[in-house]
């Protein structure tokens, strides 16, 4: 009597999986989900460092609690227009081209950031924020889906997620330590830095 397959082998077989495969899928992991996290802790933290900056930032732009809401929320909107054609490039021109594209972008616009001294260079440069990260984690989704099975998927996914817990964990102290030691260092304030 042959024994029920099993859906979570690839085979369908009722084998459990084979010893080469598991090294396989570990070596895997070791080599992508350190790097995703990585990168996702950096994008979670230049998302949300607007609210740190907010400290000094605020008082020497001065810009009302209105214009400093819209400005970190429109972020989201540059995020939400730019997220599904972002994705559609992606599948077309390779996760690794693409998710390279969006980092070295958000990371020079971050950096312009630091330029901003009036009210609209501080809502484009969020928008631009917002449309140079665009398409970052579902891409980061879709990349999973190149390496691992259904599955498999969950689990380094829930690894690539926990980039937001250790961002929390790092990110205060992280940004206070540059609000207060760099403040006044080479001429810029803190949230310059």
């Amino acid at each position: 009597m042959a024994s029920p397959a099993n859906p979570l082998h690839p085979s369908g077989a009722g084998a459990p999986p084979s010893t080469f495969e598991e090294a396989t899928y570990r070596k895997v992991a070791w080599r992508l989900t350190p790097l995703l996290m990585l990168c996702y802790v950096v994008a979670y933290l230049d998302r949300v460092n607007v609210g740190f900056a907010k400290l000094q930032m605020q008082t020497d732009l001065s810009l009302s609690d209105t214009v400093y809401g819209f400005g970190a929320g429109i972020f989201f909107i540059g995020y939400f227009i730019f997220e599904i054609p972002s994705n559609v490039i992606l599948h077309r021109v390779g996760a690794r081209v693409w998710i390279a594209r969006i980092m070295v972008s958000w990371g020079i616009i971050s950096a312009l950031t630091m330029f901003v001294t009036t009210t609209t260079m501080f809502y484009v440069m969020r928008f631009l924020l917002g449309v140079a990260e665009a398409g970052f984690f579902p891409g980061i989704i879709l990349y999973l889906t190149y390496w691992y099975p259904a599955h498999r998927r969950g689990r380094m996914t829930t690894w690539f997620m926990t980039a937001i817990a250790l961002s929390g964990v790092i990110g205060g102290p992280i940004s206070g330590f540059i609000l207060k030691a760099f403040d006044g260092l080479n001429g810029w304030h803190g949230w310059q830095w």
